[in-house]
């Protein structure tokens, strides 16, 4: 709670004391001894420097120490890649929000204890990745299911009517569930195109057949629907494999009012049990 207050107090200072406020990242604000405007350009580039190095390694040791905490007694653990070792370290140290610095910590713990889970590629997009964005992608997953079994994710959107006589006794054969009103808006699904987390087409299944029962295994809770006729195509979003990764880091948790307006969108043509 008190983070919270100090959150609110911050956005509350004004735009000028905020950009004078970055004068302490470039080395023009005075700081107990060291004055700027008595300094030169090399020697401010040098106190610059210090501080931002001070910064960095302030970052990669509350993410070290963060780790520590993710990091069973209990369970071998194995060395690191030397070269995926370095590279982490070298991203990570830029990493100043907290939030953002649990993640990377729970990366470094899960590849000491299993390692090749995340790609530098993953950890590259992840720098890039503002805390905004990591809400949106905790948002999409709490709606995300696993179909079948399948090891990955998929966001189911609806489904549709493809063929048949039935087709054209309906206005409409596309079934879509609205996401915005879960907290999820197409926006934030682009954004999460954009930064390389969601593919940017939607996908359908095969025609689904009657006698096999569609598995959706949701956080806290899963569901089996049973086609009640022919023609009907499932519609998800799909997490890339870097998304997929990203995944990993993301606790589960329900949204039970995405799960009760999913189940009364398709009672109409499935069986859910």
């Amino acid at each position: 709670m008190a983070e919270h207050h100090t959150h609110l107090a911050h956005q509350h200072v004004s735009a000028r004391k905020k950009a004078l406020l970055l004068g302490r990242q470039l080395g023009l604000a005075s700081e107990q001894a060291y004055r700027p405007a008595q300094s030169s350009l090399a020697e401010r580039a040098a106190h610059r420097a210090h501080t931002l190095a001070n910064q960095y390694q302030t970052n990669v040791e509350t993410i070290f120490a963060l780790a520590l905490n993710y990091t069973p007694s209990d369970v071998t653990g194995v060395e690191l890649d030397p070269d995926w070792s370095h590279q982490f370290f070298m991203m990570a140290e830029q990493i100043q929000n907290r939030t953002m610095q649990d993640l990377w910590a729970r990366i470094l713990a899960s590849e000491i204890v299993n390692p090749g889970n995340f790609s530098l590629r993953t950890l590259a997009l992840l720098k890039q990745l503002t805390y905004r964005e990591a809400q949106m992608l905790e948002k999409a997953l709490t709606m995300a299911a696993k179909v079948n079994h399948e090891p990955r994710f998929k966001l189911v959107s609806g489904y549709r009517l493809s063929g048949g006589i039935g087709q054209y006794f309906r206005r409409n054969t596309n079934f879509n569930l609205s996401l915005s009103q879960f907290g999820l808006p197409y926006s934030s699904m682009l954004t999460l195109v954009d930064a390389g987390i969601f593919h940017s087409s939607e996908f359908e299944t095969g025609e689904l057949n009657r006698k096999t029962p569609i598995h959706l295994s949701f956080p806290g809770l899963s569901m089996q629907l049973i086609p009640k006729r022919r023609h009907l195509q499932l519609k998800y979003y799909r997490l890339t494999p870097i998304g997929d990764e990203l995944a990993q880091l993301v606790p589960p948790k329900a949204e039970p009012a995405y799960n009760q307006a999913l189940q009364q969108q398709f009672a109409k043509d499935f069986i859910i049990d």
